[in-house]
């Protein structure tokens, strides 16, 4: 084991896990006042919930030996069968298991902003233990698990098909905007959605949101090198430049339909472009990766608006932003990788004269993983909505989410305290 590349990963899963209460305000941010502290408590009720799971049964679902190209084994439930000095490649097992159930938390928190403002808080948590267990460990387990040294294991996509997913462009974004659709679909439209203001309340908390979360991804994209090397440091390039790029893109977009650039579109933008680079920081070049992030911030500017022609009521743009932009990623690694000097990829793309085989092979994992994620979630959402219900009544939507599923405030309109009324101050 390496003791710069075990350094490296602990410290990007701690960025990683940053990402999450930056994503809280990023969401929140975009929310309107009376619903602000649900939305928040929807991520942090993520960071409670999956790490318990993920001890559990979630990590050997995921990456345990004896599995099949499907599943993980049974070896390491519990977190049985790891010791401190079990490695994984160069770093310690634990650290791995650590830096990778970051991911399983922001993942299924993506999904909430997809229905913001109109769902229970119970049948949220309820979601959450559902979702992770039935979609996103076999799912992980397809993308990031690339079996033993000895060849065997390994989940379908990392090592049947070959797919190139760098740091989870299927496994997370895809996955999760697909999941945000379905449940888009299962609780339908806010009350006096295309009728009533619903603007973001707090623009100032998404630009600190987004910031986060652009800090936190160099954890998500470097870290996923798992080591102190130059594969890190081209993540990490590729990362900012995308990123930039998209913001570009994304501003250009609105001066030109608008005639003006927005903060909510500079941020957004740069989410965009972090989704989009997600599966490509790896094997795209710096050059590649700011096409990358120009096309990602453009076409995610225009994707958000389906939501008003298709009739779905996507709160926060997580179709427009997660789904489309992970599609995106995916699939033009099939046009830009490269194996040249200033790229990483195992092939070479479309563009630099490989063939249409790499690009077929993300098109397939990108299809696959979407269907999978929106058809399971559906069945889950609707499932929940039928038994304990998922979301709360018209009247309570109305006057505001957080006193309903909180007795809470965000902001003190009265002169009382907006804190939990549980707690008394001395």
């Amino acid at each position: 084991m390496d003791t710069g590349d075990t350094a490296w990963v602990l410290a990007s899963a701690a960025l990683v896990l940053l990402m999450t209460p930056g994503l809280a305000f990023f969401y929140g941010g975009m929310t309107r006042a009376k619903s602000v502290l649900n939305m928040m408590m929807m991520s942090f009720a993520a960071l409670a919930i999956v790490p318990v799971l993920w001890v559990l049964y979630g990590y050997s679902f995921a990456f345990s030996p004896g599995g099949n190209s499907l599943i993980g084994g049974t070896e390491r439930l519990g977190f049985l069968n790891i010791g401190v000095d079990t490695a994984y490649g160069t770093i310690p097992e634990f650290v791995f298991a650590g830096f990778q159930l970051m991911f399983a938390i922001i993942t299924v928190a993506l999904i909430s902003g997809a229905i913001a403002d109109r769902a229970k808080f119970s049948g949220w948590l309820v979601f959450v233990v559902v979702w992770v267990t039935v979609v996103y460990f076999p799912v992980a387990h397809w993308v990031f698990d690339f079996g033993g040294s000895d060849g065997e294991g390994g989940g379908w996509i990392a090592t049947k098909l070959e797919a190139v997913d760098f740091a989870g462009g299927t496994a997370v974004h895809i996955n999760a905007g697909a999941a945000g659709l379905a449940l888009a679909l299962v609780l339908g439209k806010r009350t006096g959605w295309k009728r009533d203001p619903m603007r973001p309340h707090n623009l100032p908390f998404v630009l600190l949101g987004a910031g986060l979360l652009w800090f936190g991804w160099f954890g998500f994209n470097a870290g996923s090198a798992l080591g102190a090397n130059g594969l890190a440091g081209l993540a990490f390039v590729n990362t900012a430049v995308a990123t930039a790029g998209a913001i570009v893109g994304w501003l250009a977009y609105e001066f030109v339909k608008e005639k003006k650039g927005t903060s909510l579109g500079a941020a957004s933008g740069a989410v965009a472009g972090l989704v989009a680079i997600t599966p490509a920081a790896g094997a795209l070049s710096p050059f590649g990766s700011v096409i990358l992030g120009l096309v990602a911030g453009v076409v995610c500017a225009a994707a958000v608006g389906l939501k008003w022609k298709l009739g779905f009521d996507d709160s926060l743009d997580v179709v427009g932003v997660h789904l489309v932009g992970g599609l995106i990623g995916t699939v033009l690694i099939g046009f830009l990788a490269t194996t040249a000097p200033g790229g990483g990829a195992p092939v070479d793309g479309l563009f630099y004269g490989g063939n249409a085989e790499l690009l077929g092979k993300q098109v397939l994992a990108a299809v696959v993983v979407m269907v999978f994620s929106f058809v399971l979630t559906y069945v889950i959402g609707k499932l929940i909505d039928m038994t304990i219900g998922f979301r709360i009544d018209p009247e309570d939507e109305v006057s505001g989410i957080d006193q309903v599923e909180h007795l809470e405030s965000a902001y003190d309109y009265t002169g009382g305290s907006g804190g939990s009324p549980f707690k008394t101050g001395v």
